[in-house]
């Protein structure tokens, strides 16, 4: 499968970004001279880097020392060879298959948004010695999801402080300037240990809303919920956004696996109801829970049964030597809108585990790095840097 276009776009980044580096250290990358003042930019040939390209005269400068020189290629191999295998490193795997420690921020991605913060008041100000803590289960919501939200408060050195939910409404906020009518919903907060509170009495207020089942069905955008609270005496305003679209895009529809080409390759299946991008991603762990990988998909997809298929990279399972038996963890996806507000239509989250693999032997998964144009490419230059810089300071030391 071709590499996916977001993903191939993160690659070329990352790429300009060496390669801007690597010009940067070769064309200025001088050491400070003794004194601790501004690089000392001489040339390969002993004189000033700068004859010749700013007017300078070769006069106004004394020639480089032999040392400096050496001094001075020194530094522009070390960094040619550090660049050349940091770029190496960082593309080993393919761009669909990546190891989970590269993307903490990716390893638990249904975990609840939460925030501790001042308690503000209906202007916006915040009120002294009160602190909110609250959590929010989702951000994007599709279909019949639903969210859960709990608020609870303390005081500046973390104790507890009473709190009291007067009201709490959600209601559909514009995202342009096209007239839609605004809808409004009571979200009732409880501490009684009735569903969705966990506990009775524990001081922290839950509620749970669904947008589908509460006059949103219609309505494709944020929605805002307002609490109207009061802590330790003093009145508040807690605020969540929600982004809420009631398309069903496409259902899961079971997984399959299959060891191909050296990799082990999870199909899931889908019935697309709305064709387009289809960006979807799954977490790896091995036998003991570990996670270690990240596959993700990213392509278009016709309407009908169709098959996304998240790639484990044989080299990966070489890197890392996973124990078997493989789960696959904790996938989520969207179909993608670009252009337009809201910009994706969330399939539903799949939490937990997915899918155990079978057992394999490490031996029967290919150990080759992921190869491409671009990669090879961008090797040979930046192997090519290294080899020059190499030369020059071989020539400086047989002088």
């Amino acid at each position: 499968m071709r590499p996916p276009r977001v993903l191939r776009w993160v690659a070329l980044l990352l790429a300009a970004a060496a390669a801007l580096l690597a010009w940067q250290w070769w064309a200025g990358g001088a050491a400070p001279d003794a004194t601790g003042g501004a690089p000392n930019a001489a040339g390969p040939d002993g004189g000033s880097a700068a004859d010749g390209r700013s007017g300078t005269s070769p006069a106004a400068s004394a020639p480089a020392t032999r040392e400096q020189q050496l001094a001075l290629w020194q530094q522009r191999y070390m960094r040619a060879e550090q660049v050349y295998n940091s770029y190496r490193d960082a593309t080993r795997h393919p761009p669909g298959s990546r190891p989970i420690a590269a993307h903490p921020d990716q390893a638990r991605p249904f975990d609840p948004v939460a925030q501790d913060e001042p308690m503000r008041d209906a202007s916006g100000r915040p009120v002294s010695g009160v602190r909110l803590r609250t959590t929010q289960e989702k951000v994007f919501l599709g279909g019949g999801e639903s969210a859960k939200f709990t608020v609870a408060a303390f005081d500046a050195s973390g104790r507890p402080l009473p709190l009291v939910v007067h009201r709490a409404g959600a209601r559909s906020l514009p995202d342009s300037r096209a007239l839609i009518t605004i809808v409004h919903a009571d979200v009732p907060f409880n501490d009684s240990g009735t569903a969705p509170d966990d506990e009775a009495g524990d001081g922290q207020y839950s509620a749970r809303l669904n947008p589908g089942a509460q006059g949103f069905a219609a309505h494709a955008g944020t929605i805002r919920l307002l609490v109207d609270v009061t802590a330790g005496g003093e009145p508040g305003v807690v605020a969540f956004d929600v982004v809420y679209v009631p398309e069903v895009a496409a259902e899961w529809a079971g997984v399959r696996e299959a060891l191909e080409d050296g990799s082990l390759n999870f199909y899931l299946g889908v019935r697309v109801k709305t064709p387009g991008r289809y960006v979807v991603a799954g977490r790896v762990q091995d036998a003991d829970g570990v996670p270690f990988a990240l596959l993700q998909f990213n392509d278009t997809v016709e309407a009908g049964t169709a098959e996304f298929k998240l790639s484990l990279a044989g080299v990966l399972v070489h890197d890392k030597q996973p124990r078997f038996p493989l789960r696959l963890v904790d996938v989520e996806g969207f179909l993608l809108r670009p252009d337009t507000f809201p910009d994706r239509v969330m399939l539903p989250r799949l939490h937990g585990e997915v899918h155990v693999s079978r057992r394999y032997d490490a031996a029967r998964f290919s150990n080759e790095e992921w190869r491409s144009e671009e990669r090879t490419r961008y090797l040979a230059e930046y192997r090519r840097d290294v080899q020059q810089a190499l030369a020059q300071l071989e020539r400086l030391r047989q002088r």
